[in-house]
């Protein structure tokens, strides 16, 4: 009839739409024409539903029957609750009877047919099973019966039905539980098909026909869906028939993976003890057969990605059974010794099992098996070992494999010093065989790329040398905290040491390898100290290990390594045994005063690494004078320089010192030329060595020792011991001209001060590429070439210089608190003296220098000054700090949020992109750092730690927890109270705190709401704030809201406080009800509810909860969505009527229920 002709014609409109659409040649008017065109009969056409159904004929095409069934699927989505019930039942059956008769044979059909046609199904299930349903799985059963095409289908239903409800979640809780519990109750009846299915097709399958092979694939992926939620008792049925099969299908090379992802999710079921116990049949003969054969079939096809990614989830397989045996305490090591990848870690740290005498056994095989693992081959980009071709399909680059190895690496050495606390000796024993096998087998010298013989990282002998070293390392270590003092192994371990002592190379790498080797031998020395002049002679001969003596050509990075690794050897030694040392400490001066004597000889950092350690140990003199002689005699020729005439003009004025450095100079040659150097490392090395002395110069940790010695001064009012430090004197002697030179350097940043830079040097003051890429998250260069001399330009050294000179002088300040305490805080106008140096000309100072002056300077000085110089210096330092530091950062923000808005392209130059990322993301950093630094300052103690690490510049998202409810008990420091008190001071930080909710940095928001934003606020409440001030918090939260609400850790926190701020102030500030009525969709009525309910002091308060979840329904207007959802439609899906007669509610819930006389849920669902 009429309707009849409406549908074809309609349709011929929408083929013809499509066609349009689909076709690469359709103009982009046309397209957007027909798409308009499709997307409006979709929402409006009253007969889809027949023109969905005759799309989808099979006599279409597979796009129109897409076309087709996706207008169905549009319908049950969003318009099913507005379908008559005779049109919900016409469209349910005819959907069942395109699964039954309506699509093509199961090899034939395209996977999106089949994709969107179990979709409808279980959009149909989600609204109406099992209510209005109930006979949905019977439907379901007998559909199966018709054929593979129909098996399949009604597995795909089954799984996105689990996806939907179980695993992700997607639709409301009512219908979830409903949807749940009706599985749970049919769940054999769903297993039981699932695995008839499954046998069947594979039975049928293995006379290779390829359809039951597809029924099997999809069985498989089925069953996945439920494994890891369904009751136990359903895999391990009828004697785990399932996880034999699975077993079994490991052999079956088109159903492998399946099968093991399977028995993964299987094995990985946490759960009661008692139900996990039948997984142990995955210990019995039958099942370890076919995991094992499966796993030499596929490593015997040779290297396919394919097997490679079997053999990698049967290493899954191994390794959660392995947890899963632990668990279980059966002993069934004989399997242990057949499986290589069990969690060996979970075994040896096992309370019982570690102290099985098969296990302890097993070790020696265990770290045999290690130390062939330990050697880094397998580089990608090379062909020297049998991995480099399996590297190849997991590693993009030399780069990415090297990152992966350390940390595999890592992981191992942590289950080699497990194994070792079980067997300390066997260890220590093998790695002494290794050791002298590399000392006596001589250097195979296979360069990869330099002339003279020397290995490169990649050379076999270095490789071998660098794993023998790990190894040794880590047993040894393991065996001193291990083993009691009178059984350490004392003759053989100094037999070692004078091996590695005697050994003498020339190759830099291995070398280094040799040096890690003497520290870790080194504990031994402890028993027979008469080999210390020993060991201090070979550290010292690398101190100034060359290859080629006297050479001309810069050292290479190898090299350089070589006698960094020297020095901090010597400083390790000398902090972790000075007591050892002390004997010697004529020796080592002497030694440190002849490499001193030759200007040349050593570079700046050289020599401030051995003068720390010459400080290290004469703070064993315990004894205050011989100390202070010393340290004025270590002293003397930096005194001598520093105080010089021409050094205090060169430190005070920026033009003199621009010149003293070289850096107004044009320079013809920029690789050879560098006619200042010698300049800049005489300021080096004054800066390192006042750093080296105020760093490690301390006095005894025991009262006892420090009051004999001279060390003690008394007491504070507050009751802390004073002590003074035997550098005092020296280093304040020089102190007024380093803060001159932190004067100068910062004025170094004024416009006209650039300008003078020389040619060569326009760029002196930027960053350090090395910098750059640090900040961008960029992966550092891995092979820097170890062989190749380090040519730097002399900008690059310019550049170094000004940036580590920066760092220096301020690590001074940052160390001069804690190590000068009382002779540092009462110097004589110490405030006024800092504001006037270091805080300096801060506008023109980058923010790449801002940040490292709060962290190492600003920080350490706050936190280690006593209160009693809180009035005195603090508050001066930091009240001016903060206001500068608000309006430097609104500034920058305004800048990046005008710049996200007009996104426009500015032809920025070199690479506009990469310069705005890093501008923006040192501005974030430096947000995270003001922030931090407000938070320890005024509120607690215990952040302190874990904001320090290096966290910061890494990854933002993994810092973040979801559900954030800051500790109740956030109290303001005694320094906080102090800084409150200060008018200028607390408005410049409470303001700072709440603007910078609506900066778009994540982590910053999340931190300083949890921790800053409420205390800081609640120490101001007992003042009469204004009106507008308390809006303006309230309005900020809600802000931070607006731009922080798609990330759920921000919004739970933000929610939180925004409710804190309303329950807290609504009471005497009705302004901000005011605000409130302001916000988006806002329920008015509801509104007044939640307001009547807090003023009436006579209710009985609501659970928290309830009236938080209140609350944030109110506010959910002014939440910001994720981008992605911003536009989404949504789907409205209807509880059906109950399933269960309510039980009798438990105590909480009755409470809940009826406090108001009626269900709160039923008034307040939005």
């Amino acid at each position: 009839g009429a309707m009849g002709r409406q549908v074809s014609g309609l349709c011929e409109q929408l083929v013809k739409a499509v066609t349009v659409i689909m076709d690469p040649t359709s103009t982009q008017r046309y397209r957007l024409e027909a798409l308009k065109f499709c997307e409006e009969f979709k929402e409006k056409c009253p007969i889809c539903v027949p023109c969905g159904l005759k799309l989808a004929e099979k006599t279409q095409t597979a796009i129109v029957r897409h076309f087709g069934l996706q207008i169905l699927e549009h319908v049950v989505k969003y318009r099913w609750n507005n379908m008559p019930r005779l049109e919900k039942v016409y469209l349910k059956n005819n959907v069942m009877g395109l699964i039954s008769s309506g699509t093509q044979s199961i090899l034939e059909e395209e996977s999106h047919i089949k994709d969107v046609l179990s979709r409808i199904v279980v959009e149909m299930i989600k609204r109406e099973w099992p209510q209005h349903w109930p006979d949905m799985l019977k439907e379901l059963d007998t559909l199966s019966k018709q054929g593979e095409t129909q098996t399949e289908l009604v597995m795909f239903i089954l799984l996105r039905l689990a996806e939907d409800v179980v695993t992700f979640q997607t639709l409301p809780t009512q219908r979830r539980r409903d949807i749940q519990q009706t599985l749970t109750q049919n769940m054999e009846k769903i297993f039981s098909f699932l695995l008839t299915a499954l046998q069947q097709n594979v039975s049928k399958y293995r006379s290779m026909a390829q359809a039951n092979c597809r029924v099997g694939i999809a069985a498989l992926n089925t069953l996945a869906g439920y494994i890891d939620w369904v009751a136990l008792s359903h895999i391990t049925a009828d004697n785990c028939k399932l996880l034999e099969m699975l077993c079994l299908l490991l052999n079956e090379p088109e159903l492998q993976v399946g099968a093991a992802e399977c028995l993964l999710i299987a094995v990985s079921r946490k759960g009661k003890l008692e139900d996990r116990k039948p997984l142990m049949v995955l210990f019995g003969d039958v099942a370890m057969h076919c995991i094992l054969s499966a796993a030499q079939t596929a490593d015997g096809e040779g290297l396919v990605e394919k097997h490679y990614v079997f053999l990698k989830r049967l290493c899954q397989v191994l390794c959660a059974l392995g947890s899963q045996l632990c668990a279980l305490l059966v002993t069934v090591l004989n399997f242990l010794r057949s499986s290589t990848q069990i969690t060996w870690g979970a075994l040896f740290r096992h309370e019982v099992l570690s102290r099985d005498p098969l296990l302890l056994a097993v070790i020696p095989k265990y770290l045999r098996a290690s130390m062939t693992n330990l050697v880094k081959v397998g580089f990608p980009s090379k062909a020297d070992s049998p991995s480099c071709e399996y590297s190849r399909f997991d590693f993009d680059s030399d780069e990415d494999f090297n990152a992966f190895f350390n940390s595999f690496r890592a992981q191992q050495g942590e289950v080699m010093r497990m194994a070792c606390r079980l067997d300390p000796l066997t260890g220590f024993q093998m790695a002494g065989e290794w050791l002298k096998y590399q000392l006596t087998h001589g250097v195979l010298f296979l360069s990869a790329k330099t002339g003279e013989g020397l290995c490169s990282i990649f050379s076999p002998s270095f490789v071998q040398w660098d794993a023998m070293t790990f190894f040794s390392e880590s047993v040894i270590s393991q065996m001193f905290r291990t083993m009691d003092k009178d059984e350490i192994p004392v003759n053989d371990g100094i037999d070692l040491l004078q091996l590695v002592l005697n050994f003498e190379t020339k190759d830099p790498l291995i070398l280094s390898c040799v040096l890690t080797n003497v520290s870790a031998l080194f504990p031994f020395v402890t028993y027979r100290p008469e080999y210390l002049p020993q060991v201090l002679s070979k550290l010292f001969a690398s101190v100034t290990f060359e290859v080629v003596e006297e050479s001309k050509a810069p050292r290479t990075r190898a090299v350089k390594n070589v006698r960094r690794h020297a020095c901090s050897s010597i400083i390790k030694m000398c902090r972790d045994y000075p007591q050892l040392v002390l004997p010697n400490f004529e020796m080592l001066y002497n030694h440190v005063k002849q490499l001193l004597s030759n200007e040349l000889l050593l570079t700046q950092m050289e020599k401030c690494a051995l003068m720390e350690a010459l400080v290290l140990i004469s703070n064993q003199f315990k004894d205050y004078e011989r100390q202070k002689a010393f340290l004025e005699e270590l002293m003397a020729p930096v005194a001598g320089l520093w105080l010089s005439p021409e050094m205090q003009r060169v430190l005070s004025d920026p033009e003199a010192f621009i010149s003293y450095v070289g850096a107004d100079n044009k320079i013809a040659d920029p690789v050879l030329e560098d006619p200042s150097g010698l300049n800049r490392s005489r300021i080096s090395f004054c800066v390192y060595t006042i750093l080296g002395v105020v760093k490690r110069a301390r006095w005894p940790a025991a009262t006892e020792e420090a009051k004999a010695g001279g060390f003690f001064l008394g007491y504070l009012p507050s009751g802390t011991p004073m002590y003074r430090n035997p550098c005092t004197e020296q280093v304040l002697k020089l102190f007024d001209n380093l803060l001159a030179l932190i004067r100068t350097h910062n004025n170094l940043y004024m416009p006209e001060m650039v300008a003078r830079l020389g040619d060569t040097f326009a760029k002196a003051l930027d960053m350090l590429e090395v910098e750059k890429n640090a900040i961008l998250g960029l992966p550092q260069p891995l092979l820097e070439l170890y062989d190749s001399p380090v040519y730097k330009t002399v900008l690059e050294r310019m550049q170094g210089f000004f940036c580590t000179l920066y760092d220096n002088c301020f690590h001074i300040l940052g160390n001069a608190g804690p190590s000068m305490q009382q002779d540092f805080y009462t110097v004589e106008g110490l405030a006024t003296q800092l504001l006037s140096s270091a805080f300096n000309n801060l506008n023109n100072i980058p923010d790449y220098r801002l940040r490292p002056m709060l962290r190492v300077f600003v920080k350490p000085l706050v936190l280690s000054c006593p209160s009693e110089y809180y009035e005195t210096l603090v508050c001066p330092m930091l009240g001016p700090l903060f206001t500068y530091l608000h309006m430097r950062l609104s500034q920058k923000w305004q800048v990046i949020n005008q710049r996200s808005m007009l996104c426009e392209d500015d032809a920025a130059d070199d690479n506009p992109e990469s310069q705005e990322m890093l501008e923006e993301q040192l501005v974030r950093l430096l947000t995270r750092e003001v922030m931090d630094l407000a938070t320890v300052c005024c509120v607690s103690k215990k952040g302190v730690e874990q904001n320090t690490t290096a966290a910061v510049d890494g990854d933002d998202d993994e810092a973040m927890a979801t559900e954030v409810t800051p500790p109740a008990n956030a109290e303001l420091t005694e320094l906080g109270k102090c800084l409150m008190k200060q008018e200028d001071v607390c408005t410049a930080v409470l303001i700072t705190a709440y603007t910078s909710l609506s900066w778009k940095d994540t982590l910053s928001c999340q931190r300083t709401t949890t921790q800053l934003c409420w205390p800081l606020l609640k120490q101001v409440l007992p003042g009469n704030l204004l009106p507008d001030a308390v809006s303006w918090f309230f309005t900020s939260v809600l802000k931070g809201l607006q731009v922080h609400g798609q990330h759920d850790g921000c919004m739970a926190a933000l929610v939180h406080l925004a409710f804190q701020i309303y329950e807290a102030l609504r009471p005497r500030y009705t302004e901000l009800k005011a605000v409130m009525e302001q916000i988006p969709d806002i329920q008015l009525e509801s509104l007044e509810q939640f307001d009547s309910k807090l003023l009436n002091p006579t209710l009985q308060k609501v659970a928290d909860k309830r009236r938080k979840d209140h609350f944030k329904r109110l506010i959910s207007g002014c939440i910001g969505k994720p981008i992605g959802e911003q536009f989404r439609k949504e789907v409205h899906i209807r509880n059906l009527p109950s399933l269960f007669k309510k039980v009798k509610p438990s105590l909480e819930t009755d409470v809940l229920e009826n406090e108001d006389g009626e269900g709160f849920n039923v008034l307040f669902e939005p």
